[in-house]
C-alpha cells in the first residue's frame, strides 16, 4: 500500500475528522500508488492518520475511509450502506415516501449519493475511490431498502474532475419512468432520469412544511420555485393566492402539473421568468405579498466567488423585502457551503437595515435530517433557511 505523507502544520483538520486530503497538503507520495488505489495517510513523523483512496487527478487527492487503523474492504462498505439506510428509519413519516438514503461523506461513503423516490432509488457515485464498489452498493441498497428500481445516474460533471466517465443506466429492476412521490401529504411528479440533480430536492422537506404555519389566508410569492415545493405547501395550508416563479420552462410546467395533481390549480399560478428581474418589476408595480420565499440555486461553488455571492444575496433580499408589509414573512435560503451561515444572516439583515426596516428573526433552520451533518466535516452543513418577520 502506498503512503501519503502530510506536511507539518496541516494535520489538525484531518485529526478533527475531516475526510479529505488536498493536493496542497501533501509533503510526499511514496510507493507510486495508482489512481483509485488504497493508501495510508501518515503525518510527518510517520504516525498513521488513516486509510483512503488516492486520486492524483483530483484536487482532493485522498478521500479517507477510516481515521486511524482499520481495514478497508467490502464488508466495511456494505456495513456503512446498511447503517445509512437504517438511520433514515428514525425519520419515517406516513406523509412522506421519499428521502436521502446516503449523503456521501456524512455517511462515511465519500462521493456516494442515494435518493429514494417512492420505490425508485437514484444512485450517484461521484468519486473514483468508490467506483470500484458500485455493484456492491447497488446490491446492498436492493437488499436493505427493497426498491423496485435502482437507477445509476452518474452524469454529474464533477465525475470528469475525478477522471470518471459520464453515463446513466438502470442497475436493477425495470426502467423507472415518471414517478409520483409523497411529501408532506402532497403528491409530486418526479423524473428520475431527467430532473435536476437526482430528480427532486429532498433537503427542503421540513422547511416546506414549516411554511404552512404562515400561509393560511395569505398571498404568497415563491421565487425559484422549481417543482413547486414551497408553493404547493402554502396552497395546501390555505393560502388565498400563490405565485411561483422559475427561470426554467420545464420547472414551471412541472409545478403546474403538480398543482393540478393535488387539486390546487385554482389558487396557484406559475411564471417562467428571471426571478431577479421579476422581483424588481413587482416592486415597481407596488405589489404586496404577505409571504415571500427565496430559494435560489447556489450563488457560489467556491470560496473565490464569495464576494459576488454576497452581492447577489443582498440584491435579491432587498427586492423581496420591498414586497412585504409590516407583519410579512420572508423565508430566504442559501444552499452554498461557501456562504457561511453567519455571513448569510448578516447579509440579509444588512438588506433590512438599508431599507430602514426592523425585523424579527423567527427561525434559522438547517437541511432535513436525512441530510446529516458529520462532525469535523463542515461542508456537510450547507443549507441555511432564515425566516424573518417584518415589524414595520
Amino acid at each position: 500500500m502506498g503512503v501519503v505523507r502530510i506536511q507539518e502544520g496541516r494535520l489538525r483538520r484531518i485529526a478533527e475528522g475531516h475526510p479529505w486530503v488536498y493536493r496542497t497538503e501533501i509533503a510526499a507520495v511514496e510507493g507510486a500508488p495508482a489512481d483509485g488505489a488504497l493508501v495510508e495517510v501518515r503525518g510527518p513523523r510517520g504516525n498513521l492518520l488513516g486509510t483512503g483512496v488516492y486520486n492524483s487527478a483530483s484536487m482532493i487527492s485522498v478521500r479517507l475511509l477510516v481515521h486511524g487503523g482499520g481495514a478497508v474492504d467490502d464488508a466495511l462498505v456494505e456495513a456503512r450502506v446498511r447503517r445509512a439506510v437504517a438511520y433514515r428509519a428514525y425519520f419515517d413519516d406516513p406523509g412522506c415516501d421519499s428521502r436521502r438514503l446516503i449523503f456521501g461523506e456524512a455517511d462515511l461513503l465519500p462521493g456516494v449519493i442515494a435518493d429514494r423516490f417512492a420505490d425508485v432509488v437514484v444512485l450517484q457515485v461521484l468519486s473514483l475511490g468508490m467506483e470500484r464498489w458500485t455493484d456492491l452498493i447497488v446490491r446492498t441498497l436492493v437488499d436493505a431498502a427493497e426498491p423496485r428500481t435502482v437507477l445509476l445516474r452518474n452524469d454529474e460533471p464533477i465525475r470528469l474532475k475525478e477522471g470518471l466517465p459520464l453515463y446513466r443506466r438502470t442497475a436493477y429492476g425495470p426502467e423507472p419512468g415518471e414517478t409520483t412521490i409523497l411529501e408532506n401529504g402532497l403528491r409530486f411528479g418526479v423524473d428520475p432520469t431527467g430532473g435536476q440533480k437526482t430528480g427532486f430536492y429532498l433537503d427542503q422537506r421540513e422547511n416546506h412544511a414549516f411554511l404552512r404555519r404562515f400561509a393560511a389566508g395569505r398571498r404568497v410569492l415563491d421565487c425559484f420555485c422549481y417543482a413547486g415545493g414551497f408553493a404547493l405547501n402554502a396552497a395546501a395550508a390555505g393560502a388565498r393566492e400563490v405565485l411561483g416563479i422559475d427561470v426554467s420552462e420545464d420547472a414551471v410546467a412541472r409545478a403546474r402539473a403538480n398543482a393540478a395533481l393535488n387539486g390546487l390549480a385554482d389558487r396557484t399560478a406559475f411564471e417562467a421568468a428571471n426571478a431577479f428581474d421579476r422581483l424588481r418589476e413587482l416592486g415597481r408595480a407596488k405589489e404586496r405579498y404577505d409571504v415571500v420565499v427565496l430559494d435560489p440555486p447556489a450563488f457560489t461553488k467556491s470560496h473565490s466567488g464569495k464576494d459576488a455571492a454576497v452581492r447577489g444575496y443582498k440584491e435579491i433580499n432587498l427586492s423581496g423585502m420591498r414586497l412585504l408589509p409590516a407583519g410579512g414573512i420572508l423565508a430566504t435560503h442559501s444552499c452554498s457551503y461557501h456562504m457561511a451561515e453567519d455571513l448569510f444572516v448578516e447579509t440579509v439583515l444588512s438588506a433590512a437595515r438599508d431599507l430602514g426596516r426592523s425585523v424579527r428573526i423567527v427561525a434559522l433552520r438547517p437541511q432535513a435530517p436525512d441530510h446529516p451533518v458529520l462532525a469535523g466535516y463542515p461542508e456537510s452543513k450547507y443549507l441555511k433557511s432564515l425566516w424573518l418577520e417584518m415589524l414595520d
